[in-house]
């Protein structure tokens, strides 16, 4: 079992130092893309709601809110239900960016997944998805004992 997990780590780097390769062309990091993605997929969402989704602390998802603010891609709006919030929308400038990041990792998985059929990654799907609920069960479990 300690092989196989060293395999999915070292997986999961190869991704990330790939896509972050190429994503440097564009000028936006991985960690970016991450917000972009997410906003492309839930816009307006507050900001504490941004991090716990990209599971980064409410500091960290600030800074990189105020570098994406910077570069013209996201806009705070006030919470209209809560005076000390903010939302966080993609601007129009965000559009083409976004889209050409999803080419570039739409690019890299195919990279990465060539010679595969279709059964073979959905046998890979549902096997991970599979780790990830046995995982998300025991958390549960353990967070219910701890109480």
């Amino acid at each position: 079992m300690e092989n196989l997990a060293y395999e999915i780590v070292e997986t999961s780097r190869a991704i990330r130092r790939d896509f972050d390769k190429r994503a440097a062309a564009l000028g936006v990091n991985r960690a970016q893309w991450r917000v972009l993605a997410k906003l492309r997929r839930q816009d307006g969402l507050r900001q504490i709601e941004l991090a716990d989704a990209l599971d980064v602390e409410p500091i960290t998802i600030g800074r990189m809110i105020d570098r994406l603010a910077e570069a013209g891609l996201v806009e705070r709006r006030a919470d209209a239900t809560d005076r000390r919030a903010w939302r966080i929308f993609l601007t129009p400038e965000a559009a083409p960016v976004v889209a050409k990041l999803r080419r570039v990792a739409d690019r890299m998985f195919a990279d990465a997944f060539a010679g595969m059929d279709e059964g073979e990654l959905d046998a890979l799907r549902d096997l991970l998805a599979r780790v990830r609920d046995n995982l998300d069960k025991r958390g549960e479990g353990a967070a219910r004992r701890a109480s």
